[in-house]
């Protein structure tokens, strides 16, 4: 049984264009279950990101500013959102889910049906207008393809294969390396449950996740594991990445960096020269500072003018206490916070997820050396400070609105990292490699599942309905087991991953070798397979 999925495993990693392939219909139908297993609206913001997306694809790039009066966070203020023109249906997105939302108790049974009349046209404000268009016009042509739900559907499964498409092409760079059992590993490690949630709804935050895994994933194997056939299209896939990741936010011109500042601690000597003297690495570069720039441009131009009546006792030390005390929180939200944060994955789940990537964590620290020991710790504590600085800088102006999948760009590096560190400097032998990754990565794809499960119990019968999702008050196109079925077979084909041979391709798929490891001057070792 395990030769025969071993090889398997081997037919469907045999070059990097099947491996592409193979991956990306693996996320995509992730991404795609999610997609259409979640009722509209029951995702994070979801409404005002489906009508930004509708108001591009109408050419409206911005709109009326109108003053909003909400309530975040149990902070009351007036928010400055944008007023487009769209079919009066869209304003019913904003309430399809209120009978349910923030109830998790109660199935989305309860929402009304959404009407698709384009005839009427009246503005409908949303609080995504200053956002960066180019994610919205990426996945917002589909509402004139389509009317109504149907549309929105179809909005949602091109975010998916947006998402599908930079998460296939992180998969390529992680099976590039040597022993690529334990890098693929990490990568299985950075597609956490949240992940492909978000990838799976219309929201910019899913593409930023994906992009910024595709960024780790490609800046890693540059410096620390140089390999001149393959300096090219790293180079392309590290360019990819950081384009779509700094043009969704100005955010992700930090994402990036991090990203960059990780790789440069760990690179090998060389290695940077090496890049710089590509003339495919000054053309990205020029690509991703014209897009940091135009970015920040577009910030600028469309400031934020809401009022918020934070407390008067929330104070930057206050508000820096709280957060820290939250860091355990923003963890879980990273790894499974389902609806509209309203439903946690259960315990299971964030258990192992959390001891997978400490497990890689621990092991990485125990053969790194010190700069790649600052590196890991470096990840850490950027884990736990970021957002305690974040929300100490705008607590007075935004109040404390920090949520976990907001810093996942940035967090994939953890495991990543700690995956590469182990391939360059744990021995091949002494240790049951195979068996540690083979069962890490089959635990995965379990609790995978689970949180797929427990997110579409949420929605059919509550969370206090049937564990069996018996008696379903929603059921979602195509019934809620059909969507088992599809998310658990991609969960698990993609565990067959870490069984193939540890060997590295070359572009054109011929082998460069098996268990070869960089020495301490660059030179190549050749080491028995693991």
């Amino acid at each position: 049984m395990t030769n025969t999925m071993k090889r398997l495993a081997d037919r469907l990693m045999k070059t990097p264009r099947r491996l592409w392939v193979v991956s990306f219909v693996l996320f995509f139908m992730l991404g795609g279950a999610f997609s259409l297993s979640t009722p509209m609206g029951a995702s994070p913001d979801e409404h005002a990101h489906i009508i930004r997306a509708a108001a591009v694809a109408r050419g409206q790039l911005g709109g009326t500013e109108v003053m909003v009066p909400h309530r975040v966070a149990n902070i009351d203020g007036n928010f400055a959102e944008t007023g487009v023109q769209l079919p009066a249906w869209y304003e019913d997105l904003k309430t399809i889910n209120s009978c349910y939302v923030f109830r998790p108790e109660r199935s989305a049974g309860c929402a009304p049906g959404l009407g698709h009349s384009a005839e009427q046209i009246t503005e409908v404000t949303t609080a995504a207008g200053r956002y960066n268009p180019a994610y919205y016009a990426a996945v917002g042509w589909t509402s004139r393809v389509l009317d109504g739900v149907s549309g929105l559907y179809l909005m949602r499964l091109v975010s998916a294969a947006i998402g599908a498409a930079l998460l296939a092409s992180a998969m390529v760079a992680a099976a590039e390396w040597h022993r690529r059992s334990i890098t693929v590993l990490g990568m299985l490690a950075a597609a956490t449950p949240m992940s492909l949630f978000m990838i799976g709804m219309v929201n910019p935050s899913g593409a930023e996740i994906a992009a910024g895994t595709l960024v780790w994933s490609s800046v890693l194997p540059i410096l620390m594991s140089p390999e001149p056939k393959l300096l090219t299209r790293r180079l392309a896939r590290l360019g990819i990445g950081a384009t779509v990741l700094i043009s969704i936010r100005p955010l992700g011109i930090i994402w990036f960096l991090g990203a960059v500042v990780g790789g440069l601690l760990l690179q090998e000597r060389g290695a940077l020269r090496s890049v710089l003297s590509r003339k495919s690495a000054w053309i990205w570069g020029l690509v991703v500072a014209a897009t940091s720039a135009s970015a920040l441009a577009w910030t600028a131009l469309h400031p934020d003018h809401s009022v918020i009546d934070t407390p008067a006792d929330l104070t930057v030390r206050k508000a820096a206490r709280m957060s820290f005390d939250s860091s355990l929180t923003y963890i879980k939200q990273m790894i499974g916070y389902f609806g509209w944060l309203d439903t946690p994955t259960p315990a299971a789940p964030l258990l192992v997820w959390s001891t997978v990537v400490l497990l890689l964590a621990m092991l990485a620290l125990c053969f790194a050396r010190l700069r790649e020991t600052v590196a890991v710790l470096g990840i850490v504590a950027g884990i736990i400070l970021i957002p305690v600085v974040a929300q100490a800088a705008q607590a007075q102006q935004l109040g404390l609105i920090w949520q976990g999948r907001y810093l996942l760009p940035f967090a994939v590096g953890l495991p990543i990292t700690a995956a590469a560190i182990c391939v360059k400097r744990s021995p091949v032998n002494g240790m049951p490699w195979r068996r540690l990754v083979a069962l890490s990565a089959f635990s995965l794809s379990v609790v995978n599942l689970t949180s797929f499960v427990w997110a579409l119990r949420r929605n059919t019968v509550g969370t206090e309905g049937s564990f069996l999702l018996l008696h379903a008050h929603w059921s979602p196109p195509g019934t809620w087991l059909l969507w088992i079925v599809v998310y658990g077979a991609a969960a698990l084909v993609l565990t067959l991953f870490v069984m193939a041979d540890d060997r590295s391709l070359t572009p054109g798929g011929s082998p460069l070798g098996t268990g070869r490891a960089l020495g301490r001057r660059g030179e190549r070792k050749v080491a028995p397979a693991a």
